[in-house]
């Protein structure tokens, strides 16, 4: 049974006249009064267990993106339903006006919406619904809680996505669609052309060279359907929040933008999310399936408060990769983290892998390096230094296992990745 505002207003309707007029039997009277009052409204209030409910919901929608929870509440009962429905979900989806008022008569329906806007990745629930009806007096009425499943899953914003662009008419200079042409080992064969001083004498055509009065040397465009292998650190490191923000939300930017670009010069894109171990996977996929299904697969990373099992990671690159790829860590340059696990088995990816590692830099660390207010700022400039001298020592220590090194700050890292992979495909290193 649920009370409504006019029933706590007719009982201390009821006490303000016993206290201006008392008498005897009148606080008895006046609550019996109100007591069947009540009790009428009940019994005539149509009952919430008679609605039949169902949801319609997005299968998915964009971190920041507006999506619609959609019931349809039919009366199946005898009785009016006046009724309030509170279409509940948890606090990150971002639910506005999710009370609803509704009249429905005796076998009909109606259809209410709720506006959904997520802060958070991952899947969303959907709570109960709450239907409380009310009787034809409006003092009391009756109230139930109904189970309506619903799931919106939450995929990342993927705000890097407004450098695609560039990075896409970059790509096109590389892949000869424009006028930029470029040589070097492992790339796929393109034109010929007369040889000029500077020019490889390895890429000297000598049949075509003999047909013609001059030296002719071969072009080369970037090689298409390569392997790019993206695997994302769920490990206790990716847990660490920079600039209000999980350092794995930057991973996750970095690898949609990454994954689309590569996608579209024709390479071949998978993804392991891993820390001790699998937390996702795509792989398989090609053309317009990746970015959803990588999406879909990012939509659930969440750090893991585990140390990452590198040499696990470099099994299963080695299960998923029989023939040279690029080999994309996600990670951070932890100098701890680094030295007691990647340090130690990465040169067994080097030796067949281009190998690219990409972290997340701190801008509050550069902040507290320019300290000098008073000791305590000296104190964390130096800390702040020290921090900055362990982090590139063990980048160098990377790099000279063949390992290209990226530090970058959240904004920068998706870009960075971005134009690295197109230096490395210039160069034909791929």
């Amino acid at each position: 049974m649920a009370v409504t505002w006019r029933a706590v207003a007719l009982a201390a309707a009821g006490i303000v006249a016993v206290v201006l007029f008392p008498a005897t039997g009148t606080v008895l009277l006046w609550t019996l009064l109100v007591i069947a009052a009540i009790t009428l409204d009940v019994v005539l209030a149509a009952s919430p267990r008679q609605v039949a409910v169902s949801r319609e919901v997005p299968a998915s929608v964009r971190l920041t993106e507006p999506a619609r929870s959609t019931l349809t509440l039919t009366n199946l009962g005898r009785r009016r339903l006046r009724a309030l429905v509170r279409d509940a979900w948890p606090p990150s989806s971002g639910a506005v006006d999710n009370r609803h008022r509704i009249t429905i008569p005796p076998g009909d329906g109606r259809r209410v919406s709720t506006t959904l806007t997520p802060t958070r990745r991952g899947d969303a629930h959907a709570d109960l619904v709450t239907i409380r009806t009310a009787g034809p007096l409006g003092l009391a009425g009756r109230q139930a809680s109904l189970t309506v499943p619903g799931r919106l899953r939450v995929l990342p914003e993927f705000a890097s996505r407004k450098h695609l662009p560039s990075r896409l008419a970059r790509l096109r200079e590389l892949d000869g669609r424009a006028a930029v042409q470029v040589r070097g080992p492992g790339t796929e064969f393109d034109s010929l052309r007369e040889y000029v001083i500077g020019d490889d004498v390895r890429s000297i055509d000598w049949r075509a060279t003999a047909r013609r009065a001059d030296v002719v040397v071969r072009t080369w465009r970037p090689e298409r359907d390569r392997r790019v292998l993206i695997v994302l650190d769920t490990s206790r490191t990716s847990a660490v929040r920079v600039l209000d923000a999980p350092r794995i939300d930057a991973s996750i930017e970095a690898a949609l933008l990454l994954a689309a670009l590569a996608t579209r010069a024709g390479d071949r894109v998978e993804l392991i999310v891993y820390d001790r171990a699998v937390r996702g996977r795509v792989a398989g996929q090609t053309g317009p399936r990746v970015m959803p299904a990588f999406a879909d697969a990012l939509a659930l990373a969440e750090p893991q408060l585990v140390e990452a099992d590198w040499p696990g990671v470099v099994g299963q690159v080695r299960q998923r990769l029989s023939q040279r790829a690029l080999v994309v860590l996600l990670s951070a340059l932890d100098p701890a983290a680094v030295e007691h696990g990647l340090l130690g088995v990465v040169g067994q990816l080097t030796e067949r892998h281009q190998v690219v590692l990409a972290s997340v830099a701190d801008p509050e660390v550069d902040e507290l390096r320019r300290g000098r207010q008073d000791a305590a700022a000296m104190f964390d400039a130096a800390a702040a230094e020290r921090v900055g001298l362990e982090r590139a020592a063990v980048a160098v220590r990377l790099r000279q296992r063949g390992v290209e090194v990226l530090d970058a700050l959240p904004d920068h890292l998706a870009p960075k990745l971005a134009d690295t992979y197109l230096a490395l495909k210039a160069a034909g290193r791929l």
